[in-house]
């Protein structure tokens, strides 16, 4: 075990809207971008800024243009990949709009999760996300692609079978989504369904376009990842200080920590590129802001 390492990994950092969404205290705008520029200065390459979603469902994101046009007036985008997450046309218009040049779109392997959450099957937001990804691309604008509740449904339960995750994951490489992120959206997921996971996507994707979205819910998210990393993938998400949850998934806690995903791999001798330090001042600021604690260990340990 852990035989095959690569030399550095990538990772996302999905706090300021996987982070945020679920949040009910409102962060002000500027206080969003200040955030997002401390992010940046620790390293960090690749950030999801916000998503285009319906302001009375993720109010939290009410301010999406206004966060994109205040980090258009810094220099974040010389040296950052700026993302944001896309539901439909109406969403990449304002974003193109705004010059943003990588999205997010997603869909479930759940019927009764997308209902929960876009109110659609997944066939049905397949066919909206379709138009979508085809329009992006004719304007230059890269996509990638979510796939929810790989390892189990707040809803259904575990999967019955890794047909649905399989089609949606064909879907998306024949649209041309150049990174898939599975999610494991609850915390279901254990090392040996990691493993079935990615040998079910044998084949139809290669691994280097892989990426892993792991919360820890019940406290494996660094094993499923261990795992994932020894199986090929070298991309992970995280949310700087743990901070994130599904709003339309009961009992989803944060997501796995950007701290303890940089200190897991710089500790075992594989970059992040990330300036954990930096990192900690960027979690520190949004955790004041939000007047809460992190569920992050390694913010624990060494806070101060």
């Amino acid at each position: 075990m852990l035989k095959n390492l690569p030399n550095e990994v990538k990772i996302v950092e999905v706090g300021p809207r996987d982070g945020l969404q679920n949040e009910k205290m409102i962060v002000p705008t500027e206080d969003k971008v200040k955030y997002i520029l401390l992010l940046g200065d620790s390293g960090l390459k690749n950030i999801e800024v916000t998503s285009f979603v319906r302001p009375d469902r993720i109010p939290q994101m009410t301010d999406a243009k206004e966060v994109i046009e205040s980090l258009n007036k810094t220099n974040i985008k010389n040296n950052v990949n700026l993302s944001c997450l896309i539901p439909n046309l109406k969403g990449l218009e304002i974003a193109s709009k705004l010059g943003v040049k990588e999205i997010a779109v997603f869909s479930s392997t759940s019927d009764a999760f997308n209902k929960k959450n876009i109110n659609s099957t997944v066939l049905e937001s397949l066919n909206i996300i379709q138009p979508v990804m085809k329009e992006a691309l004719k304007l230059d604008i890269r996509v990638r692609a979510y796939i929810s509740t790989v390892f189990g449904c707040p809803y259904e339960g575990k999967p019955k079978s890794l047909d649905s995750l399989k089609r949606v994951a064909d879907f998306f490489v024949k649209e041309g989504a150049y990174e898939l992120s599975l999610s494991d959206t609850v915390g279901h997921g254990n090392p040996k369904e990691v493993v079935s996971v990615l040998e079910c996507l044998e084949g139809s994707i290669e691994r280097k376009r892989l990426a892993m979205h792991m919360h820890d819910t019940r406290g494996l998210a660094l094993s499923n990842i261990l795992t994932g990393l020894e199986m090929g993938v070298s991309t992970f998400d995280g949310s700087s200080g743990g901070l994130g949850g599904c709003p339309y998934a009961k009992g989803a806690s944060g997501n796995c920590a950007t701290e303890e995903l940089v200190y897991l791999f710089e500790s075992m001798g594989i970059s992040t590129g990330v300036d954990i330090n930096k990192l900690k001042e960027a979690s520190s600021f949004v955790l004041e802001k939000l007047e809460r604690k992190s569920p992050s260990k390694f913010l624990q340990a060494y806070k101060g």
